[in-house]
């Protein structure tokens, strides 16, 4: 968990972040819209007027660190505008509604109107609920960070939003939709204007990163968006996020083992050493496989 602080006009606004790197990043661009709007960092442990919970729905403890949050911020700051954000908000929106302690719920579309939200909800005293139907939304949301005070090294980008593989076991589907992938010149453009910056590492993220370019029919890929950030001058390292192991394409490998810029590491997910459990799981994988691809990638990457 994150806890940041931001001030604008004389009122400050705390951002508390549960969950994932990609919970983070959703954050952090967030925070950018703030600051866009006049909003500046201000001291920490400083009281808040506005309090954004970025939730995470990944299990049920993170549901309950998510609703524990929300009463603890309402009974310590019983005066402030609260916003819910993320998985869990999209998912249960009624549930913060009948809490009666956030102001404003707006899941994970419509980030982009964060601002106005919480300005409409502190002017008309009433809760504000913009969670629409995530399953019909088909284009990424095109939000970006900020390059931000003077630690300026490594940048998580995310640049890939929801998963077609709807695991047994996996909640996120339904929270975050269906594949969504950035176009890669957007992603381009906002690694290449932080790197502008001073940042020098930037970690790709995403909820189904292997699957990145797949709905857009263009022939982007991870490869190609890898291939592409390679030929910024000033960034340094390259790193990846989670990967399927059924989607480590040669083409990726190759590049991993050729361009000393793509830092060579690789987390790859594998949630039971039984192909009857991950046939019942609908992983799309079975342990043969994985042990053959490790060995593979231990032959083509020494280290």
């Amino acid at each position: 968990m994150e806890k940041e602080i931001i001030e604008s006009n004389g009122k400050k606004v705390s951002f508390i972040t549960l969950g994932c790197k990609v919970n983070q990043y959703d954050s952090d661009a967030m925070r950018s819209l703030f600051i866009r709007n006049g909003y500046k960092v201000a001291k920490e442990n400083e009281n808040a007027d506005v309090y954004v919970i970025n939730t995470c729905s990944v299990t049920s403890i993170g549901d309950r660190k998510s609703r524990q949050m929300v009463r603890r911020i309402r009974r310590e700051h019983p005066g402030a505008v609260i916003a819910a954000a993320g998985c869990y908000a999209q998912l249960a929106p009624d549930v913060f509604v009948q809490m009666g302690d956030v102001d404003v719920i707006v899941g994970i579309q419509n980030r982009s109107h964060i601002v106005e939200y919480v300005e409409e909800a502190a002017a008309e005293k009433k809760t504000l609920n913009a969670v629409g139907d995530i399953m019909a939304v088909t284009d990424f949301e095109n939000l970006s960070v900020d390059a931000e005070g003077e630690v300026k090294t490594r940048a998580f980008i995310k640049v890939q939003e929801g998963c077609d593989n709807y695991c047994t076991f996996c909640i996120i589907p339904f929270a975050r939709g269906k594949l969504k992938s950035r176009r890669q010149s957007d992603a381009v453009e906002e690694i290449g204007r932080l790197v502008e910056k001073g940042y020098r590492e930037v970690v790709l993220t995403g909820i189904h990163l292997g699957n990145y370019g797949k709905d857009l029919h263009d022939g982007t890929s991870l490869s190609t968006l890898v291939t592409e950030l390679v030929r910024i001058p000033d960034l340094l390292r390259i790193r990846l996020g989670s990967i399927e192991s059924v989607e480590l394409s040669d083409e990726l490998i190759r590049i991993i083992r050729e361009e000393p810029k793509v830092c060579p590491h690789l987390h790859l997910p594998i949630q039971a050493g039984s192909d009857d459990i991950l046939k019942r799981m609908n992983r799309h994988y079975r342990l043969a496989e994985y042990k053959e691809l490790v060995r593979n990638l231990r032959k083509e990457i020494p280290g």
